[in-house]
């Protein structure tokens, strides 16, 4: 039996103590926009559009707030794999709402391999990880070490997003450049990682370009990346566009 009810906003009330993880997919569809879903799949060219509800953002976030200390949202994140992108989405944002790092990591570990596309993979980020960046560390190089495309990249993100600043080492970069792949979702974070590295550490973060350490491709794509930044001084962005690589070299 459904514990969903049909409001005049056309969205649905949710018993949130009977609530079950087929009720939270029913959910979605109520939240469906179809020209949004139109718009997600040409973002989205490896997910097949049938497998894209349209729900926005906000209110996946909104959602996964109302849901993530039910015992519906517990059945649903063990429910894996999903069908939906929406439902892959909505598990990235209860995931990051959980508090308790280690409950968090055992749900992320489950969740990881599931990843099939870089907005759910960039939507993963945990609010206890901030308090547990020690205990990152080493999480994070098993993860940069993975075989699968969108594990490397969290890893990457997660290294970018809280050991750039105050945290940061000079071996981190190291790490980010050694990674060899010709996935186009692995090279961009790369690419992403170092232009924020440009922005943050500017003098530890050069010599990659300079001594053309990072592949073709991914070292253009840095400077294109970098150069489209406000954080980098105009005076920054004119070296950068001296060291790019002409497409004779590529």
């Amino acid at each position: 039996m459904s514990h969903i009810a049909v409001t005049q906003a056309g969205f649905y009330r949710l018993d949130l103590m009977e609530t079950n993880s087929v009720d939270i997919t029913a959910q979605l569809f109520a939240l469906q926009d179809k020209a949004y879903a139109d718009f997600q799949s040409k973002l989205l060219p490896n997910i097949p559009r049938e497998a894209i509800i349209g729900v926005r953002t906000p209110d996946l976030r909104k959602l996964a707030k109302q849901i993530c200390k039910t015992p519906a949202a517990q059945e649903f994140v063990q429910t894996l794999p999903h069908r939906y992108f929406d439902e892959n989405q909505l598990h990235a944002f209860i995931l990051s709402e959980e508090k308790d790092f280690n409950t968090c990591l055992a749900e992320m570990e489950q969740f990881l391999p599931h990843v099939d596309n870089w907005a759910t993979c960039d939507q993963l980020s945990p609010r206890c990880f901030k308090k547990h960046t020690t205990e990152l560390i080493p999480l994070i190089r098993r993860w940069m070490k993975s075989r699968h495309t969108y594990t490397i990249r969290f890893g990457m993100g997660t290294l970018m997003r809280y050991f750039l600043d105050e945290a940061f080492k000079p071996e981190y970069p190291e790490w980010v450049a050694a990674i060899r792949s010709d996935k186009y979702y692995i090279r961009m974070m790369q690419a992403w990682f170092f232009a924020t590295a440009l922005a943050k550490q500017w003098d530890a973060t050069l010599p990659y370009l300079e001594q053309h350490r990072l592949n073709s491709w991914t070292h253009n794509k840095t400077i294109q990346k970098a150069i489209e930044s406000f954080r980098i001084s105009d005076e920054q962005k004119t070296l950068l566009k001296n060291l790019r690589i002409l497409p004779n070299r590529v």
